[in-house]
């Protein structure tokens, strides 16, 4: 991947999302307050091995950090991204 990916939130569909070579790339979520339930992450087989998912994670988290949101990751493709980078650990809601 050489390029920026321009990711945009598509509100109505619950979704961010990147086109790349005509193959779409999202991750789904559900907003309730000031929290964000991470729910699915989908990378064409396509485009998967080129960064896409892992600049999508990058991109929702950042996203959540600059909204002040706190975050549940039940992808598990965002839970094991967080896992590989502790800098969003404090991200990570806790009802507790």
């Amino acid at each position: 991947m050489s390029e920026p990916l321009e990711i945009i939130d598509n509100v109505e569909a619950k979704r961010f999302q990147t086109t790349v070579d005509g193959h779409t790339a999202v991750v789904t979520y559900h907003r309730e307050g000031d929290i964000i339930t991470y729910e699915h992450t989908v990378v064409p087989e396509q485009l998967k091995g080129g960064g896409v998912g892992s600049a999508l994670a990058k991109y929702v988290l950042d996203y959540a950090r600059a909204e002040g949101l706190q975050v549940v990751p039940n992808c598990p493709f965002i839970a094991a991204y967080i896992r590989r980078h502790m800098e969003y650990d404090d991200l990570i809601y806790d009802p507790y």
